[in-house]
């Protein structure tokens, strides 16, 4: 078995292992298990990477059959000084933090307060760079006090969760990238980002409308560039993005409603290599209140956005505060329409929209997933915003996905290409709708694109290219002249097939069409007939 294939399943069984001690401990699909099981994931992946960093800086502890025991023998200077060597990716550890010390303590009397203080003196050293902002100034912490979630028997809980971790290492899988990364997180969260019911859709965005974003975005080498997510769940799009761009060249920036969600980002960032990008998530309402500023207090703007915003939210409390003047420029084209029967009906994803386009800056490109349905609207606000982005040539391109690439919904979706450089035109509209398979996902059917026709995707975008039935390639004018759709199908040419035949083909053909319906008529007929019997025989049951 290949060597990182082996690991992949090796660190699927951890969580596995981890899911089944909640289970054993009445925790299992309890709303509280994914902040056990992700945080005590995440307490061993930094511990294994303490470990790892601190073996590259001191050969001796590299020999060591214990490194933890060789660590012990440093005077408390020369231990800081080892810290002050390591990476801003990595967690500074003392040595009552590392997992060895837990294990051999594991019999001590109140051992869950332990385990608890321990991750907790983790999260406060390291808070600095490992804490998650709220809009209103407070830090969301790394770690919590986990053993409160059981009822009783805390100390036999914690024992369980260490004996997992303490024979399992990650070290020598630190040199993987980000495909590996991206399967383990995505494995390891899919229990926990669903809507669930709730009011926040925390959907899981298919890593090929993820790769086809980012794909289509980068298509060319930058260094020292913004990358920002309004609506960022578990950062799957930022990830996508990032890993295009390259880690070390990018600066992530985020802001999401959902504290869950908030998390999930900073734990797939410290996976994924981008911890220095931490002190950028944020917590709060995008919309009602932008985090991301610069020292004038002007909103923030980014060379690169993406986003696949909430489709429908329950935004009726704000409405009125958006609608005020300082909100009008960034939100032109006005507030959707609060439906009074259904409020959680109301179609927000056009605010995001907006709030996508006043955010970026002069030369900033974007990738937006909208309902299908935007790109041909009417009217409204759908339509005031396609006539503004070719009014300002900043438009770059649709793609129309195939229906069910989502399995959690049956919207279809487009992805909407923004690019403020593209003032000449060269517009590429694609009707992808017909590409992917489709196969079951739990009680759902959804479409999956094989990775040939990901890659006809992007090429044929990247490429400018005009494909018979597959894309086309327009100006801002013919746009006007279509009323501003941005459907691929409106701009398709009509084919009319001509084949020479002889009038004795022709009139055979005739006489085949007159028969074929004479046949269609009395059948017909018939049918008429016996249902007007049936009718007649039809009486009321006394």
């Amino acid at each position: 078995m290949n060597r990182t294939i082996e690991f992949e399943k090796n660190t699927k069984d951890l969580i596995d292992d981890l899911k089944s001690v909640c289970a054993n401990y009445g925790l299992g699909n309890d709303g509280n298990e994914f902040k056990i099981i992700t945080q005590v994931f995440l307490y061993k992946f930094l511990n294994d990477k303490f470990a790892f960093e601190v073996k590259q800086l001191d050969n001796k502890l590299a020999k060591a059959e214990k490194w933890e025991e060789e660590i012990l023998k440093y005077k408390k200077a020369d231990y800081d000084m080892l810290l002050m060597q390591l990476s801003e990716s990595t967690a500074r550890l003392q040595p009552e933090h590392f997992i060895s010390y837990l294990f051999k303590s594991q019999n001590q009397a109140r051992f869950a307060d332990l385990f608890d203080s321990t991750l907790t003196a983790i999260a406060k050293e390291n808070s600095d760079i490992f804490s998650v902002k709220t809009d209103g100034g407070e830090k969301i912490m790394l770690f919590e006090n986990l053993s409160r979630y059981v009822i009783d028997k805390r100390d036999e809980f914690c024992k369980a969760l260490i004996n997992k971790l303490v024979h399992f290492s990650f070290e020598n899988i630190f040199h993987e990238k980000f495909d590996f990364y991206a399967t383990i997180f995505e494995y390891l969260i899919k229990d926990y980002n669903t809507n669930s019911g709730g009011k926040y859709a925390e959907y899981f965005t298919p890593h090929a409308v993820a790769k086809i974003m980012a794909s289509c975005l980068v298509t060319e080498k930058v260094k020292n560039v913004t990358c920002y997510d309004p609506s960022a769940g578990s950062g799957t799009l930022l990830m996508n993005l990032a890993h295009a761009i390259g880690e070390d060249k990018c600066t992530i920036y985020s802001q999401d409603i959902s504290q869950k969600s908030s998390n999930l980002l900073r734990l797939n960032l410290i996976l994924n290599n981008l911890v220095h990008s931490i002190p950028n998530i944020v917590k709060g309402n995008t919309l009602v209140d932008p985090y991301h500023r610069e020292k004038d207090g002007k909103l923030k703007k980014f060379d690169f956005i993406v986003s696949n915003p909430p489709f429908k939210l329950d935004f009726s409390d704000f409405v009125e505060d958006l609608k005020s003047k300082e909100n009008h420029e960034r939100f032109f084209a006005g507030m959707p329409n609060v439906p009074k029967a259904k409020p959680e009906g109301m179609a927000i994803y056009p605010a995001f929209i907006q709030h996508i386009m006043y955010s970026l800056n002069q030369k900033g490109r974007a990738a937006i997933v909208v309902p299908t349905g935007f790109i041909t609207a009417q009217s409204g606000i759908e339509k005031k915003i396609r006539e503004r982005l070719v009014e300002k040539k900043m438009l770059r391109g649709v793609i129309s996905m195939p229906s069910n690439i989502f399995a959690t919904t049956g919207t279809n979706v487009s992805i909407l290409f923004l690019d403020k450089a593209n003032t000449k035109g060269d517009i590429v509209l694609m009707d992808a709708s017909k590409l992917g398979e489709t196969v079951k996902d739990g009680k759902n059917q959804k479409t999956v694109l094989r990775k040939e026709e990901e890659e006809r995707i992007i090429n044929t975008f990247n490429e400018h290219k005009a494909v018979e039935d597959f894309s086309v390639v327009v100006s801002y004018e013919q746009i006007k002249e279509k009323n501003y759709s941005f459907s691929a199908g409106q701009y398709f040419e009509v084919r009319i097939d001509y084949v020479d035949i002889t009038p004795k083909e022709f009139e055979a053909k005739m006489k085949t069409f007159q028969a074929n319906l004479d046949e269609l008529f009395s059948q017909s007929k018939t049918l008429e007939n016996e249902i007007q019997k049936k009718l007649k025989k039809l009486e009321y049951a006394r």
